[in-house]
């Protein structure tokens, strides 16, 4: 009353100067949207450390990338088999600093020796080349087998290479003689994959399409140790103290322990397709697989626990990683290479850098150390109110169209807080009603999708019940005239039904889970003063009353 005495005590101009300037101070307030929490990954040292990688480097390769082997000493080139042509690449090249091209057929295992100076690689056409690093012309060629080769290796002493082959044998060549020290043909299915021991030159292990690992002893005429992975054999790898033997096979990594005569220790089953390459760390802590599934599971061998995950854009056939694990280089089965480098310090502190907010003007004209005087004014601009599109519907009264708005395709599926956000300020406003009536058979079953795809989500369900039953009130009168939305509705029905059956199941497991509590907890027995623990009675009375007779 106080307010209108006073407004009716100035002329119609001032009255009106008086409702604009009002008008003016009671801006629009923008819908407020709820922040829920994230139920991302837990930021780790492994995830710093992994994530700490520059954009990779793609390379197009002739065909798919079947190897990729790092050499030993600096500058740690690294050799990519791929189609007829083995690559090796340096470090931070994108063009290939040598080129072998000296097969007629396929090639495979390109891998260096361990002074760097030597590759040797398998064929197709069977026969195993091999190549002083520094040249062109194979140095060496061994034939023997009578099908492709797709393992190569050295040994330990660096004058002996192995060799396994789609004939089901594994051979041992000796490099000066050119000639070939002796055969196992103990595998009955290809053989795809072999590691040699780096502490025994004798030992040597390969792995078969017949689901078994067998350890072979250059002594000995036939195999020491044979372990069974169940599933064909893709990768092995020894971890560096040797007592240990990763492998790879269809959807399953296995640990064994070599040192307890080949017992199974660990099976890891990640990855969704068959796991075709295993690495490990520079330090031995992380060991990564990589699958026709695009993803690398980073593992840490204590405990065998996914640390990290990397995505690629097609099936991997290949990995390596550098020394010191300044790259991760990835083939994948599209003939691309991909090369991703670690940033270094300087690179990361800028990036930080870059982050930090700049500095406003005034501190560039009056210096970071000014203090504003008492005489001083402080001219502010008028800060422009930047509005989201339903906001700007909402501020015009169109409450349909703002309502529209926030039921737009990314909106309501990337980001669903925000449609129920305004859906809550159209009930407070209570024009919810008015925003939800008159819609045709798209509009109507686009809302329903909604609400069906989000109603029994706990952040949402309070907002979205109320615009659910306002739906089902204003349109109970056309059910049974669209098919489309008569569907959705016995979705909905459904859904909700199974919702309710899941509470009530829940809540039958939660008084079975109190009744279980309180049976398992003590029970103390509280003393009351000046009562009996015999009957309950106080003491001095008697069990039973008995009425006084008074003598005459």
């Amino acid at each position: 009353m106080g307010f209108l005495r006073r407004v009716a005590g100035v002329s119609l101009r001032d009255r009106t100067d008086y409702f604009v300037i009002c008008t003016e101070m009671a801006s629009f307030k923008p819908t407020k949207v709820q922040v829920y929490p994230k139920l991302g990954e837990k930021v780790t040292q492994d995830t710093l450390y992994w994530k700490n990688y520059k954009a990779p480097v793609q390379i197009k390769e002739f065909g798919a990338i079947t190897n990729i082997d790092f050499s030993p000493v600096a500058p740690h080139n690294f050799a990519v088999t791929a189609f007829t042509r083995i690559h090796i690449y340096g470090p931070f090249s994108q063009e290939p600093v040598k080129t072998f091209t000296r097969f007629k057929d396929t090639a495979y295992c390109g891998r260096f020796r361990s002074d760097g100076q030597l590759l040797v690689a398998g064929c197709e056409d069977s026969v195993v080349r091999l190549f002083d690093v520094s040249g062109k012309v194979a140095l060496r060629m061994f034939k023997g087998h009578t099908k492709a080769v797709h393992v190569t290796d050295f040994t330990s002493d660096r004058y002996q290479i192995l060799t396994g082959s789609d004939d089901y044998t594994c051979r041992l060549w000796d490099i000066p003689n050119a000639t070939e020290l002796n055969t196992y043909q103990e595998h009955t299915d290809y053989i795809r994959c072999g590691v040699t021991s780096k502490l025994n030159r004798d030992l040597f292990i390969t792995g078969s399409y017949d689901h078994t690992l067998k350890l072979f002893d250059a002594r000995a005429d036939k195999s020491v140790m044979t372990m069974d992975h169940g599933q064909p054999v893709e990768s092995l790898l020894l971890y560096p103290s040797e007592g240990l033997l990763v492998s790879a096979g269809g959807r399953h990594v296995k640990v064994w322990d070599l040192l307890k005569g080949g017992q199974p220790l660990v099976s890891l089953k990640n990855h969704h397709k068959t796991v075709t390459c295993l690495c490990l760390s520079s330090n031995g802590h992380r060991l990564l697989s990589a699958s026709l599934d695009r993803h690398v599971k980073v593992y840490n061998t204590t405990n065998y626990k996914v640390v990290h995950n990397f995505d690629y854009a097609a099936s991997i056939l290949s990995l390596a990683l550098a020394p010191d694990d300044e790259s991760i280089v990835v083939g994948m089965t599209n003939s691309i290479l991909s090369i991703k480098h670690r940033k270094s310090l300087e690179e990361s502190k800028e990036i930080s850098s870059q982050q930090r907010r700049q500095p406003s003007y005034r501190v560039f004209v009056k210096g970071k150390n000014y203090v504003p005087k008492q005489d001083d004014y402080l001219v502010s601009k008028p800060v422009k109110q930047h509005l989201a599109k339903y906001d700007k519907q909402l501020k015009k009264f169109n409450v349909s169209k703002a309502l529209d708005t926030a039921l737009e395709t990314w909106t309501r599926l990337r980001k669903p807080e925000i449609t129920v956000a305004v859906i809550k300020e159209l009930d407070r406003r209570g024009t919810l009603k008015n925003a939800l009536a008159g819609r045709d058979e798209q509009g109507l079953a686009r809302l329903l999708n909604f609400l069906i795809g989000n109603m029994v989500d706990p952040r949402f369900a309070p907002v979205l019940v109320t615009a659910a039953e306002m739906i089902l009130d204003i349109y109970q009168s056309i059910i049974g005239q669209s098919p489309v939305v008569d569907r959705q509705l016995l979705r909905l029905q459904e859904l909700l039904e199974r919702e309710i059956d899941y509470q009530q199941d829940l809540l039958e497991v939660l008084g079975m889970l109190d009744t279980m509590f309180a049976s398992s907890l003590p029970r103390k027995e509280v003393p009351c003063p000046g009562v009996s623990r015999a009957n309950g009675l106080a003491q001095g009375e008697s069990s039973i009353s008995r009425p006084q007779v008074q003598a005459t």
